[in-house]
Order: C-alpha cells, then sequence, then structure tokens
C-alpha cells in the first residue's frame, strides 16, 4: 500500500525546480567536498622545488654556482642546527627540510647523504614524525635510481650509509647484499671484504645469529688465508659469542678452542684462562664432563701460574660445582679447600664466603655437623663484615645446631675426609678424575 502511494505520488512544479537547481549546483561542483577532505596531504619532502636560492627559471647550474649554492646550503645546515641547540625543533626542520629540498639540484649522491645526516639527527632524537618523513624520501630515490639505471656503487654505499643512520636495518642490508655481490661479479676482493664487514655488523645489531654466523666465518677463513693473526683473533671471539648465544656449545668450542691456539700464538696468555673456563661450560652443556673437568683445571692451572686469581678462583668454583653435580663430595670438598686458598691472596672477601657456605652446605648434607658449624661460623663472620646474607649463616648455623642437639655426633666417614693427600690439587697438574657415566 505504502509503495502503491510513493509510486503514484505527483512532485509539485516548485519542488522539481528545487530539485533541478539541487542537481546542477551538484554537477557544477569540480569534487566532491568529501574527496577534497581525503586529498593526501604533500610531506615538507613532496613540495616542488621553488625556493630564492635558485634560478627564477629552471636551467642546469655552472660549476660556479654549484659552489656558491652548497656554500649557501651548509650555511642554513649551521642555521637549523643552531636553532634545534637552542630547543627549537620545529623551526630546525623546516630549515632542514628546505636545505634537502634545494639540495636535489645537485644530484641525488649529495641529497642521500644529506637525508642521511638529518635523519640521524632524527632517529638519535626519537622523532618519529621527521623519521618516516625522511625514510619516505630515501625509498622514493632508491625506487627512482634503480628504474633508470643499475645502482652505481656509490649510490649504493650512500644509500646503505643512510638507511643504517636511520636505522632501517632491513633496507640497509639489502642494499650492502646488493654491493657484496656486484663486488664479486667485478673480483674486487677489497670491496668484498668491507661489505662483509658491514653486513656482520648489520646481523649482530639485529641479534640474528644464524645470518652473521656465514659472515663471520668467511671472514675468518679469508684471515686465515692471509696469515693475518690478528684479525683471526677477532673473527674468533665473535664466533664464539654468536654460537654462545644462539646456544650452539658444539660449533662453539670448536671456534673457542681455534681461539685458545691464537691467543697463545699470539702470547696473549692472559686471555687464556677465562676462555678455558668458558669452554669448560660448554662442555657441560654437552654433557661431556671428563672434557669440561680438564679445561677448567687448564684454566685454574695457567690462571695460577700467571696469578691471575680470578680466572683461577672462577675455575675452581666451576670444577667443585661440577663434582658436586655428580655427587662427588670428596673431590668438591679438596677443590673448595683450593679455592679458599685463591681467594684468599685474590682478597676476595665475598668470593671466599660463598665457599664456606658450599662447603658448610656439603658437610651438613652428609650430617657432618661439627665441620658444618664450624664453616658457617667461618662464613658468618664474613657476612657481617661485607653486610651480606647474615641471615642465612645465622638460619645455617641454627639449624646444624638443632641437629647437633637431636642426635648423637656421627664419626667422619672414611670417604668424606680432607685430609687426604691425594686428592690435592697442585697447579700445573691436571687429576684424572672418573665420572659416572654421562647422564
Amino acid at each position: 500500500m505504502l509503495n502503491h502511494r510513493l509510486i503514484n505520488y505527483k512532485i509539485s512544479p516548485l519542488s522539481a525546480i528545487a530539485i533541478s537547481l539541487t542537481t546542477i549546483s551538484l554537477l557544477a561542483c569540480p569534487l566532491p567536498i568529501l574527496a577534497q577532505l581525503e586529498e593526501p596531504q604533500l610531506t615538507p619532502l613532496e613540495i616542488p622545488v621553488e625556493d630564492p636560492l635558485l634560478p627564477s627559471i629552471p636551467r642546469p647550474l655552472t660549476p660556479l654556482e654549484q659552489r656558491k649554492l652548497r656554500q649557501e646550503l651548509e650555511q642554513l645546515n649551521l642555521e637549523a642546527q643552531a636553532e634545534f641547540d637552542q630547543g627549537n625543533r620545529e623551526g630546525a626542520f623546516e630549515i632542514w627540510y628546505r636545505e634537502l629540498r634545494v639540495r636535489r639540484i645537485l644530484g641525488r649522491l649529495e641529497e642521500i647523504n644529506a637525508l642521511g645526516r638529518v635523519g640521524g639527527i632524527a632517529w638519535n632524537n626519537t622523532l618519529t614524525e621527521q623519521v618516516q618523513i625522511i625514510s619516505k624520501r630515501l625509498v622514493a630515490l632508491q625506487k627512482l635510481s634503480e628504474k633508470e639505471d643499475p645502482l652505481s656503487p656509490e649510490l649504493l654505499m650512500a644509500l646503505a650509509d643512510a638507511y643504517e643512520k636511520l636505522h632501517a636495518l632491513d633496507d640497509s642490508l639489502n642494499i650492502y647484499n646488493q654491493v657484496l655481490n656486484n663486488a664479486r661479479q667485478m673480483q674486487d676482493k677489497m670491496a668484498e671484504e668491507k661489505a662483509l664487514k658491514r653486513l656482520g655488523e648489520l646481523y649482530l645489531a639485529k641479534f640474528d645469529y644464524p645470518q652473521a654466523a656465514p659472515i663471520y666465518e668467511e671472514l675468518l677463513e679469508r684471515a686465515q688465508t692471509t696469515s693475518n693473526t690478528l684479525e683471526e683473533g677477532v673473527y674468533l671471539q665473535i664466533l664464539a659469542e654468536i654460537y654462545t648465544r644462539s646456544l650452539k656449545p658444539e660449533n662453539a668450542t670448536k671456534i673457542k678452542e681455534k681461539l685458545a691456539e691464537n691467543y697463545l700464538y699470539n702470547q696473549q696468555l692472559e686471555l687464556i684462562p677465562p676462555l678455558k673456563v668458558s669452554i669448560g661450560k660448554d662442555y657441560e652443556a654437552l654433557d661431556q664432563p671428563e672434557m669440561a673437568s680438564q679445561n677448567y683445571q687448564e684454566a685454574y692451572s695457567l690462571g695460577w701460574n700467571l696469578q691471575l686469581f680470578g680466572a683461577a678462583g672462577e675455575a675452581l668454583t666451576q670444577l667443585g660445582k661440577l663434582y658436586q653435580s655428580y655427587d662427588q663430595d670428596n673431590y668438591a670438598l679438596q677443590i673448595y679447600q683450593n679455592l679458599i686458598q685463591v681467594e684468599q691472596l685474590s682478597y676476595n672477601y665475598y668470593g671466599l664466603m660463598k665457599t664456606y657456605e658450599r662447603i658448610g652446605q656439603i658437610y651438613l648434607e652428609n650430617q657432618q655437623y661439627q665441620q658444618a658449624l664450624a664453616f658457617f661460623e667461618q662464613g658468618l663472620v664474613l657476612a657481617q663484615s661485607l653486610n651480606h646474607k647474615q641471615d642465612d649463616f645465622v638460619s645455617y648455623i641454627s639449624q646444624v645446631n638443632q641437629k647437633m642437639q637431636g642426635e648423637d655426633q656421627e664419626v667422619i666417614p672414611d670417604d668424606l675426609n680432607l685430609s687426604d693427600p691425594e686428592l690435592i690439587i697442585e697447579p700445573g697438574e691436571n687429576q684424572e678424575f672418573q665420572f659416572p657415566p654421562s647422564r
């Protein structure tokens, strides 16, 4: 019924005139109002280049005009930096954007270098909008250049550097991979090595260890081929860190053992003990306690002989914990006794306190309360002087006293006796300890 009424509804002449005028008005409008509102605004680097510094009629600049323009643009850069230093960031970037717009007249290479310089300032000061504006212009320049001709080596390096300053690491990696491919094709060994180094650094900056590892393996091979032992040592250190962080102890041990050989060759003996401790930890992760023990003992022996008591102490600490983990308390106790001497010589009172605590805990677990009490009391004296862990040692002593009051004292069993001279570790002498089968 309603539809019938609408169909048969007659429009009055006055209404028809009004509708006609409205239609004519809409047709006469060049763009819908909503479309005009949605039209994207140009960024400061997309505005057409018109500037008093340039000729009124577009034409190539003479060498003299180019030199003068560079001086004027450098003056603009200094003015912008002064404004920025005074806290006027908005005003500073207005000047920088003017400089960047005019700078494109001098060629893409100069513009890209300037974009990187200003973009670095924006990134370092967390100016997200400015970083986005400059990054957009860089991407546009790269795409435009790639359409015209293969990118020159100079342009590629400028783009990579600019992207890096803006922390656009993926873009920078893409450029350096192009640089590397070009260098390989041209058989330019120096450019190839330079690109590999930058790629390695960028992958490390991204914590992308799977990509970084083969880069540094190749650099290591190059250093070994040229017998450059110093660079070989650097790359071995980096690879050791890569494989340690990427939880690949098998690869890490191989690299670190080569690094130990490199240190020995270059007479950097003081670097070997901490490295041997690190190798020992890798062997523990590989469930090879015998190899772990051997490396800890070598670290202790060399550290002791070089009077590197910190490294020697760390080696003994790890060795003692290793034997504790295999329930070989006799060996652990003797190692900790050696550790006491090392900690005393190095005046490491915190380490000494921790050693007293470990020994006391071993005796407590083995129900040898008198010995446990003696070491806990020594630990408490140090804890009080350091103002650290006093409550822990008071708790240990209280626990031991309760045990002693609750039962008669037991005789020290033969298998847990610190006086056994065969258990003493002499510096420079490795002990052949027996471990249970790997777990």
